[in-house]
């Protein structure tokens, strides 16, 4: 079970830290539909509105992994154990696996097409945004999936 609150022992102050998971399923929410946006606006030619767009979606998947690792930071949010049984346990580790994994890979990916992008190598960028595209949008949607089966569906 996940704890909900610590206490402060020096000034018995209360920090819930429950909203964390929702905060970052928000964000990965968001980042999806900026990078459909992003994609869509490229496909239409509009070079400095997808600019925009995706260096948001940078920036909002910047903070969802800032509040993804603040919250479990030792002693804050915990560990959440997955309540479901049967074939939903098999699908959410299916899920959480591969999101995991590409979670770690996209990393590195995301900066050198970012980075490509914005140096104006245009070709090179390309070459690998056929990649990060369909991965990052991969993982920002399954980080919303596994919020919801771990926290509303199965919680």
């Amino acid at each position: 079970m996940q704890p909900i609150a610590k206490t402060d022992r020096k000034n018995k102050n209360m920090t819930d830290y429950s909203i964390f998971p929702k905060i970052n399923a928000t964000l990965n929410g968001c980042s999806a539909l900026l990078l459909v946006t992003g994609r869509v606006l490229i496909a239409r030619g509009k070079i400095a509105a997808h600019r925009a767009v995706m260096i948001t979606a940078f920036v909002t998947s910047a903070l969802f992994l800032v509040s993804y690792l603040y919250y479990h930071w030792p002693h804050h949010g915990g560990i959440v154990y997955f309540r479901g049984t049967g074939w939903a346990r098999i699908l959410y580790f299916t899920i959480l696996i591969s999101h995991t994994i590409l979670a770690i890979v996209i990393v590195p990916m995301v900066l050198i097409t970012l980075t490509r992008g914005l140096r104006g190598q245009f070709d090179r960028h390309r070459a690998i945004a056929r990649w990060t595209f369909p991965l990052w949008l991969y993982v920002s949607v399954t980080g919303v999936i596994v919020y919801l089966m771990l926290f509303q569906f199965f919680g």
